[in-house]
């Protein structure tokens, strides 16, 4: 197990190598995992804008993956470029087409046939560029009540934002998206304008607790705990901006980029889009491809790489972080991967150099407190594993799923008692109701090796105590620290972009953590529907009912409402 990211620098070039083999493009998917001689579609010439995690596309594919399709899609590394995504309806194709016992999924090719063709029939040059606007959007939100909005204590009301501002009151989102494809080389860009009101905060005596009793942080102003007087907030912030180079079936990018790295839906416990993406460096390989002997018995396999910086800390200030994940898939209807991220550095303990940066990437084990206060630091690392399961004749309807997290340990799988988990099923369909899905997750935290931590284990770090934050919110999972939680979607699909889904999630941090405690019950009601072609409207309620005695005594809740009107200018289907 400990060899598996000490190999990473070499697959990468492998896989680079295999990249400049001739592309072989076979139409039967079951080949592709089982004939180790056929190797998949292994990139193009042309560059490909990634596609942001909250698109449409993301559930329609899980959902065409779970009726049995689209056998080469790697749910637990995400965001996919869109000649990825073409790729695999591609491999599929004949099987969709062919079916005549499966409506829905035909439908749905065709809808993300529709969405993703038109940019890959298109071909460009650096001479002859192609760039357009993708969208344009504005997101009206009032809240009344208090919201929570501490992601590291206490718990939030809205999750999966991008760590947008909102408190109670009216809050506005309105921004622009385009991309750009010039030969091997796309751009993508996201950027609104934000507008949040103030709010009164924590008390400064709660401010100082948190800091000083739970993060053991020098008490003062910090991102991650909302200390009040809250400002207004009003400015511009960039949501993505990355430029990336396509060589051998890698996208290799400089800029803010989505990434969310595990099968669930509602949450990655390692990185996801609940936090401001970073500037980050990355090398992804965007598709499948084998290696003699070991796919033999691993499969096709893809990685991803990125490095960058955290911002939002004050103890160490300024820390960095890298991710490596590789993700296998042994059969067609089986993927599971292993990651490892690490933050280590910051003005006032070590520098960010090449060295301490080999240090952090190629440490597996806990070390001494005279190591973690010295230059010698490895930093504090995280190791995840995750699979997803199309069940047994069950397969196209039900897709079992986990996403664990363990801190100093090279995987949840050696330290069982020492890492959270959030495991959930997916029921793609009712019998007599093509057009209605199911979604069950769970969530924890609050491992055994944890109970008496106070909030000290995953999550946090004895040097790097503002753990995996951006900007003041964890890039994981919202269940938080040492708590424990779930969620559960029913949403009818009136159509492959329109539906109606009531969303019901619940949250706890532990006493052991929080005194008191705290909990948390959302329901959410959420209609999208498609209007005039190139307009989507969507609406969505909240109601939240929380409590948090260190905080507020007594039952409390809030109320969130939202519209959003999104302009597709390129389109007319």
């Amino acid at each position: 197990m400990k060899n598996i990211f000490a190999l990473l620098s070499m697959m990468i070039l492998s896989g680079m190598c295999y990249g400049t083999h001739a592309q072989v493009i076979d139409r039967n998917p079951l080949s592709a995992f089982t004939q180790p001689d056929i190797q998949m579609i292994d990139g193009v010439a042309e560059g490909s804008a990634y596609v942001p995690v909250n698109n449409w596309v993301y559930p329609a594919l899980d959902r065409l993956h779970s009726l049995g399709y689209v056998d080469s899609a790697y749910l637990g590394l995400r965001p996919w470029t869109r000649r990825s995504i073409a790729h695999m309806l591609e491999l599929s194709a004949d099987r969709i087409v062919t079916d005549g016992n499966n409506d829905e999924a035909r439908r749905l090719y065709i809808a993300l046939q529709r969405e993703i063709q038109p940019d890959i029939d298109r071909h460009t040059t650096l001479i002859h560029p192609h760039a357009g606007i993708e969208s344009a959007y504005t997101v009206l939100r009032g809240i009344s009540g208090t919201p929570l909005r501490d992601s590291f204590h206490l718990g939030q009301t809205i999750i999966d934002d991008y760590g947008r501002p909102y408190e109670s009151g009216f809050d506005n989102y309105s921004g622009v998206s385009a991309h750009a494809e010039a030969g091997r080389f796309s751009l993508y860009l996201r950027a609104e304008t934000q507008h949040a009101p103030s709010a009164a905060g924590y008390s400064p005596a709660l401010a100082a607790f948190l800091a000083g009793n739970i993060d053991l942080t020098p008490v003062g102003p910090q991102d991650t705990i909302p200390a009040g007087p809250i400002d207004v907030v009003n400015g511009l912030r960039v949501v993505e901006a990355n430029l990336s180079y396509h060589i051998a079936g890698h996208e290799v990018s400089f800029g803010k980029s989505d990434h969310w790295l595990a099968p669930d839906q509602g949450a990655s416990m390692l990185w996801s889009n609940n936090a401001e993406n970073i500037y980050d460096f990355e090398i992804n390989k965007i598709e499948p491809f084998r290696i003699p002997l070991l796919s033999s018995m691993t499969g096709p396999f893809r990685y991803d790489f990125f490095v960058g910086s955290l911002k939002g800390h004050t103890d160490p200030n300024d820390p960095w972080v890298h991710m490596e994940k590789i993700s296998f898939k042994p059969t067609r209807n089986l993927e599971f991967g292993f990651a490892r991220l690490a933050i280590w550095g910051g003005k006032g303990h070590e520098p960010i150099t090449l060295h301490t940066f080999l240090q952090s990437f190629f440490s597996f084990q806990n070390v001494s407190t005279t190591v973690k206060d010295s230059a010698k630091d490895p930093g504090a690392r995280l190791g995840t594993f995750d699979f997803s399961y199309r069940l047994p004749y069950l397969r196209r309807w039900i897709t079992l799923y986990t996403d664990s997290l363990v801190h100093d340990d090279v995987s949840p799988i050696s330290a069982v008692r020492r890492s959270g988990v959030h495991p959930g099923v997916y029921l793609a369909r009712f019998p007599g109701l093509e057009a209605l899905d199911l979604r069950v997750e769970g969530a924890s935290t609050d491992t055994p090796s944890a109970s008496v931590q106070t909030g000290q284990f995953l999550y946090w770090e004895s040097i790097q105590r503002q753990g995996p934050t951006s900007k003041g919110f964890l890039v994981g999972d919202w269940v938080g620290r040492q708590g424990k939680g779930g969620q559960a979607w029913l949403t009818y699909h009136l159509s492959p972009r329109e539906e109606v889904q009531f969303t019901y999630r619940n949250a706890k941090a532990a006493s052991a953590f929080i005194p008191g405690g705290t909990t948390q019950n959302d329901y959410t009601i959420l209609v999208q529907k498609r209007v005039l072609k190139r307009f989507e409207l969507r609406g969505w309620a909240q109601y939240e009912g929380w409590k948090a005695p260190i905080y507020k005594a007594g039952a409390q809740s809030n109320n969130s409402v939202s519209a959003q009107v999104t302009w597709f200018p390129g389109e007319s289907r």
